[in-house]
């Protein structure tokens, strides 16, 4: 067991976490800064055809595109009483943590995440 900056402990008994991806994570303790970020190109065609030259992620405004984030202006008060100082967790049971996502037990000071993703059909003409 490791105290933390924020002075606390973080216990869990049990947890079944079956899948995690595509930049997720998944942190049991306090943790300063997390920075997840996915991108994903997804191409559906009904037929199996393939191009050497698709799949650039720079022909694609989408991912080059600035996220407006919006300031925060309203003052935020917090009281905070730890008077056990442990972050207690009796059982987890997750399907999936994917795309950029976190599973987390604990502090977090900063945390960013972003996931950008474009699908693209192409569908055979009807005859």
């Amino acid at each position: 067991m490791n105290i933390t900056p924020f002075g606390r402990q973080s216990l869990v008994h049990d947890i079944k976490l079956r899948t995690l991806a595509f930049s997720s994570t998944f942190q049991i303790g306090d943790s300063c800064k997390i920075k997840a970020v996915s991108n994903v190109l997804a191409i559906q065609r009904e037929r199996e055809l393939f191009f050497d030259d698709e799949g650039k992620f720079e022909d694609y405004p989408i991912f080059s595109e600035p996220i407006p984030l919006a300031p925060i202006t309203t003052p935020v008060n917090v009281n905070t009483l730890n008077a056990n100082g442990t972050i207690k967790v009796g059982s987890i049971d997750i399907i999936g943590v994917s795309s950029a996502s976190i599973l987390h037990v604990g502090n977090t000071d900063d945390v960013y995440l972003e996931n950008r993703t474009h699908h693209i059909r192409q569908l055979s003409d009807a005859e």
